[in-house]
């Protein structure tokens, strides 16, 4: 897992079909790098989470493949 700040939010009018509703959410991580993660949450900027990869976080999607290598699964308490 990644531990992270949410910076701000990507808006996508155009995307494949089989992504999921959702907000993409810019996270800076702790080593100061930047990832595009899908939020299923409604986490907000400024905010910190925990985020997986890879096929973690491809696998939450259980009724279609969803085109995610990113996956914000938790809000850290601060």
């Amino acid at each position: 897992m990644i531990r992270g700040r949410v910076t701000g939010r990507v808006w996508s009018t155009k995307h494949v079909e089989t992504l999921p509703n959702g907000a993409l959410l810019e996270v800076e991580t702790e080593d100061g790098g930047r990832l595009i993660a899908f939020d299923p949450l409604g986490c907000a900027e400024g905010e910190a989470v925990l985020v997986t990869q890879g096929s973690v976080a491809a696998g939450y999607f259980t009724k279609a493949r969803a085109p995610v290598d990113a996956l914000i699964i938790g809000s850290i308490d601060e």
